[in-house]
């Protein structure tokens, strides 16, 4: 069961944990080099009630430990399962869980480069939908002899609330077109000064923190130099003229937000 760090709590479906039950899983928690450090804890937290859990991440230390410490408590957990457990069969099969674009496909190629010194096996990507169905299952270790599922993400039939929707749009599990690149970047401002995390102040060159997403956004133009023609009406007819592109900028927020170049951040 995969998670991210930036919403360890709001990035688990729930109908996953009900089906998943009594049988032997483990929480991944994914990306910690982008989680804010003070509020680890809270991460820690989304990994209660007897699940074990695994800090993963692009940083040098977690990118090594964590996938040798994987295959083994899989193999600890299955082998102290008598329901799950089969002597006659001592391979291990593996489904990779998760709502989309958390990291699945990533993970399973990084354990088998790890423990087969062989290439990815399975496409990644920065959007939601690259992985569209169970794929064939993908060796990634040979003592124990172990097999991973890939899996396309799953999200909840019904949202608990906005707010929660908000908080997977920006780690893209949901595609920004349907929200609204916009919208997003208005939600991402509120969340980075109600957490106050600044980052973006120092990186866009603002005088300032601000709570207005048009001024940010404008500041990212600028610096691009982003602009695009549009015609406007006016008495005499259509006249083009120059303005900033601002959906553009709006993106590009959004990416150094993904990329961890406004700090590290965790949403829930």
């Amino acid at each position: 069961l995969l998670s991210s760090t930036h919403i360890p709590l709001s990035g688990r479906n729930p109908l996953l944990r009900e089906v998943l039950g009594i049988r032997p899983h483990i929480l991944v928690l994914n990306k910690m080099d982008l989680a804010d450090p003070c509020r680890q804890p809270v991460s820690t937290g989304a990994g209660l009630a007897g699940t074990p859990w695994v800090p993963a991440g692009r940083a040098a230390v977690p990118a090594l430990l964590v996938p040798l410490q994987i295959v083994p408590l899989v193999a600890k957990l299955v082998g102290n399962s008598p329901r799950y457990h089969r002597a006659e069969n001592s391979e291990y099969n593996i489904l990779v869980i998760g709502v989309p674009n958390v990291g699945k496909s990533s993970l399973i190629n990084s354990l088998r480069r790890l423990h087969l010194r062989k290439g990815k096996a399975t496409a990644v990507g920065g959007e939601p939908g690259v992985t569209k169905a169970v794929l064939t299952r993908i060796q990634v270790c040979e003592k124990p002899l172990m097999y991973l599922v890939d899996t396309p993400g799953v999200l909840s039939p019904k949202l608990g609330d906005v707010e929660t929707g908000m908080k997977l749009a920006l780690c893209g599990a949901i595609r920004d077109h349907l929200v609204g690149e916009d919208i997003m970047a208005d939600y991402l401002l509120y969340t980075l000064n109600k957490r106050q995390q600044f980052g973006y102040v120092r990186r866009y060159g603002l005088a300032q923190p601000c709570d207005d997403i048009a001024v940010v956004l404008r500041s990212v133009a600028l610096a691009q130099g982003w602009t695009q023609r549009v015609k406007v009406l006016t008495g005499t007819g259509d006249v083009n003229v120059t303005v900033l592109n601002y959906l553009a900028a709006a993106c590009q927020f959004l990416r150094d937000f993904r990329a961890g170049r406004l700090g590290r951040v965790t949403l829930d």
